[in-house]
């Protein structure tokens, strides 16, 4: 959302991109909003709606009213599990360029095996991550002592693209470190089993 204080034609550039492959995506509706301040209440008003072209972009140009906020949406693709804030860029004093990033879901799951198990001492951490900047579900680190052989019950929905594992391994008071990284599909399932 942003704030104008004068009455002027803006021209407003709109995308809409996977945050993994960056490619676009066409046909998207979105729609730009108005709102201000009443005697008693706020007022709101949709002042333009559209879909985006074969480019997954948009132009569209606009007087906007004094003392208004105006807010720009883009309907998110179906199956989504990853929106980034829109990053509202100024080109010049008319112009303004929104853009969109999503990422459909994949689905993950995790399986611990201590496959030679020394005592109740062995212990691994693993850490799980994603390039997707903002992402803060599925990156709580798991932990495990003794002779784990431990399976998620279910698949977990997490966004598509690029993931990152590192564990770190302890027996017989060895520490060994080990990392990995994995691209998953929209719409894939990924059973990934670490033993150790």
């Amino acid at each position: 959302m942003f704030l104008l204080s004068c009455k002027k034609e803006r021209t407003f550039h709109i995308t809409a991109k996977n945050a993994t492959t960056g490619e676009p995506y066409p046909g998207l509706s979105f729609e730009i909003q108005r709102s201000w301040s009443g005697a008693f209440e706020n007022h709101y008003k949709s002042v333009g709606s559209g879909f985006l072209d074969e480019n997954g972009e948009v132009y569209f140009t606009k007087r906007l009213h004094k003392n208004s906020s105006y807010s720009i949406s883009v309907a998110p693709p179906p199956n989504t599990c990853y929106i980034s804030d829109t990053d509202l860029h100024p080109g010049d004093e008319t112009n303004f360029k929104a853009e969109f990033e999503f990422a459909e879901c994949a689905y993950l799951k995790f399986r611990y095996k201590n496959t030679n198990c020394q005592n109740l001492d062995d212990h691994i951490r693993v850490k799980r991550f994603t390039n997707l900047d903002g992402y803060s579900g599925f990156l709580i680190d798991a932990e495990y002592y003794g002779c784990t052989d431990y399976t998620m019950p279910n698949y977990v929905e997490v966004p598509m693209g690029k993931w990152f594992f590192e564990w770190q391994v302890t027996k017989n008071n060895i520490t060994s470190n080990f990392y990995d990284t994995i691209f998953l599909s929209s719409g894939e399932q990924k059973f990934y089993e670490i033993n150790y």
